[in-house]
Parts: structure tokens; C-alpha cells; sequence
């Protein structure tokens, strides 16, 4: 049984995480593709480009980072005092930067 973020994330203890996420039903978000040919390596600058823009509007930072063929890996870093430094306007506005489309 999985296990509530809240419950895994305690900013007490540290303000860094690694962070893992792999594609679903053994598919693959870049290199070579075995059963076509294609090669989908463009996309690891996609993911590298989006992840660094959400450091802009998030209050993480970005320690480390690694885009795998079919996962990816970063090391994050909560800036908790800039969060609670944020009003609720500002909020609202991160979001809207992330969501709006």
C-alpha cells in the first residue's frame, strides 16, 4: 500500500529529496525505440527545460538532475522559509504561471 507525501516528507528532517519517476508500461521517453527505430533523444531537452522553468514559480531548487531513457532522477531542495514568505495572491499567480494552458 502506498504511503501519503505527507507522511514521507518531513522538512524537519531534511529540505532535500531524491526524486524518481519512470514511464509507465516499460515506455520509454527517450533514446532509441527497439521496435521502430525512432530515436526520441530531443526530448531529454524538453524535460531538462521544463524542470528548470519550475524552479521559477516552485519554491525548490534543482541540486541535481539526470533524464534516463525511461526515468528520470533530480534532487530537490524545499526553500520552506521562501514559501511561507509568499501572500496568497502570489500564490495564486505560480500557479496560474504553471496552469493557465
Amino acid at each position: 500500500m502506498t504511503t501519503a507525501r505527507k507522511q514521507l516528507i518531513s522538512l524537519t528532517d531534511t529540505p532535500y529529496y531524491h526524486c524518481i519517476s519512470r514511464c509507465v508500461r516499460r515506455a520509454f521517453l527517450c533514446g532509441e525505440d527497439k521496435n521502430t527505430g525512432q530515436n526520441f533523444d530531443h526530448r531529454k531537452g524538453w524535460v531538462e527545460e521544463k524542470l528548470l522553468s519550475l524552479t521559477q514559480v516552485f519554491a525548490i531548487d534543482v541540486c541535481a538532475y539526470a533524464v534516463m531513457s525511461n526515468h528520470t532522477h533530480t534532487v530537490l531542495y524545499i526553500d520552506e522559509d521562501t514559501a511561507k514568505g509568499w501572500s496568497t495572491k502570489e500564490v495564486l499567480e505560480r500557479w496560474h504561471q504553471c496552469f493557465s494552458n
